[in-house]
C-alpha cells in the first residue's frame, strides 16, 4: 500500500492543523478564497475536487460492465447495501445521534447540517480506494473493477435523486439546482474526462494487458495531484471552520461516533450476508468493504456546494475522511483473519431451470 494511502489519516489530521492554524494566521486570505464562487460552487475547491476525483475515474472500465453477470451473488450484496440500506440506515443515525443523543452538545438548530453531511457520505459509495482494499485483502481485482463501474453508473442517476430524498424527510430544503449542478460536475464531468483519457491511453495498446499497463501508470503519475487536492480541500475546510471547532473540540468525537457505528454495521451486514451465501473471500472481502467505505471526495464537493465552504455540513464529510482510513484498515485486518469462514469457489445460484436439469 503506498505511504499516502496508508497514513492517510495522519495527513489528514495534518491538514487539519494547518487549516486551523490558517484561520487564525491569515482570516483575509481564507475569507478571499472563500469569496471566488458562482452559485454556491467554489471555483477554488472545484479546481480541488476535479484533482481528486479525475485520477480515480481515469481507472474505471466500462467494459467490464460486460462481465456484470459472472460471481452475480457479491454484486447483489454490495448494490444491496450502498444504495437500499447504507444511505437510510445513514439518515436515521444522524437523526438518531444529532436530534436527540447529541442534542444538548450542538448548537441550537444546527442538527440538520450534521445530518445533511451524513446523508451525502451515505449516499456516496466509495470508487477509489476500493482497488487498494480489494488488494489488501488479495480480492478478485476484475470483481472490483465491474463493482467500481456498476456503481459509477448508478451514481450518475441515483446520487441526487437519493439525496433530495432523504434532505426532504428530514425536513432539510433541497436546492435541486445545486444538487443536480453538483453532481454534473463531480460525477459527469470527471467521469467522462476520465473515459476520454483511458480511450486515448489504450488506443494504440496491441493487448488488453499493454492498454492496462499503460493506464497503470498514467493514473500513478496523476494520483499524487488527488491527494494534494484532498488536503488542500481539508486545509480550507478547517481554516473557516477554526473558531467553531477551537472553541468546541469534542464536535470531532460526536460526529466520529455514528460514523463509526455505521461503518462497522455495514460491513457487518455485507461480510455475514457473503458468507451466509457461501461467497469466496476473494469477492466477499471487496464487496463488504466497497459496501462500508464512501466516496468522501464527492461527499465533501457537494456539501460544500450545497451549504457552503464554512458549513457544518462540510465538516462533517471531512470527519468521515479522518474515521475511513484507520477503521478499513481495521477491516482489512479482520477479513485476512477470517479467510478460512468462506469457501474457495462461487457455488451458482440454483434457477427453476437449474433445478428441473438436476
Amino acid at each position: 500500500m503506498p505511504i499516502f494511502e496508508r497514513y492517510l489519516s495522519v495527513w489528514v489530521a495534518l491538514a487539519i492543523v494547518a487549516g486551523l492554524a490558517l484561520g487564525q494566521i491569515a482570516p483575509a486570505l481564507v475569507n478571499a478564497l472563500a469569496s471566488l464562487e458562482y452559485g454556491s460552487i467554489n471555483f477554488v475547491v472545484a479546481v480541488l475536487i476535479w484533482f481528486m476525483v479525475y485520477p480515480m475515474m481515469v481507472g474505471v472500465d466500462f467494459t467490464s460492465l460486460a462481465r456484470v453477470h459472472e460471481r452475480p451473488k457479491g454484486l447483489i450484496i454490495t448494490l444491496t447495501v450502498n444504495w437500499l440500506i447504507k444511505p437510510f440506515t445513514m439518515a436515521a443515525l444522524g437523526v438518531l445521534f444529532f436530534e436527540y443523543v447529541f442534542a444538548p452538545f450542538i448548537e441550537p438548530g444546527t442538527a440538520g447540517q450534521y445530518i445533511a453531511g451524513m446523508i451525502l457520505l451515505g449516499a456516496a459509495p466509495c470508487t477509489a480506494m476500493v482497488f487498494v482494499w480489494s488488494q489488501l485483502t488479495k480480492g478478485d481485482p476484475n470483481y472490483t473493477l465491474v463493482q467500481v463501474s456498476l456503481n459509477d453508473v448508478i451514481m450518475i442517476f441515483a446520487f441526487a435523486p437519493i439525496v433530495a430524498l432523504l434532505l426532504g424527510v428530514t425536513d432539510i430544503t433541497v436546492p435541486w439546482e445545486t444538487l443536480v449542478l453538483s453532481v454534473v460536475l463531480y460525477i459527469v464531468v470527471p467521469l467522462t474526462a476520465g473515459v476520454i483519457t483511458r480511450l486515448y491511453m489504450t488506443r494504440g495498446a496491441r493487448s488488453v494487458a499493454e492498454g492496462e499497463t499503460a493506464v497503470a501508470a498514467f493514473t500513478a503519475r496523476v494520483k499524487p495531484f488527488s491527494i494534494i487536492g484532498l488536503l488542500a480541500t481539508v486545509v480550507l475546510l478547517f481554516g473557516f471552520q477554526g473558531e467553531v471547532i477551537l472553541d468546541r473540540p469534542l464536535i470531532i468525537v460526536l460526529i466520529a461516533i455514528p460514523l463509526l457505528i455505521q461503518s462497522y454495521g455495514m460491513f457487518a451486514v455485507a461480510y455475514w450476508a457473503a458468507k451466509a451465501w457461501r461467497v469466496p473471500h476473494k469477492v466477499a472481502a471487496p464487496c463488504a468493504l466497497i459496501g462500508t467505505s464512501n466516496f468522501f471526495e464527492l461527499a465533501v464537493a457537494v456539501a460544500i456546494g450545497l451549504f457552503g465552504l464554512n458549513s457544518i455540513a462540510a465538516l462533517v464529510t471531512v470527519v468521515g475522511v479522518l474515521v475511513e482510513v484507520p477503521v478499513m484498515l481495521s477491516l482489512v485486518w479482520f477479513a485476512n483473519r477470517t479467510k478460512h469462514w468462506f469457501p474457495l469457489e462461487e457455488t451458482p445460484i440454483r434457477t427453476a431451470k437449474t433445478k428441473e436439469q438436476n
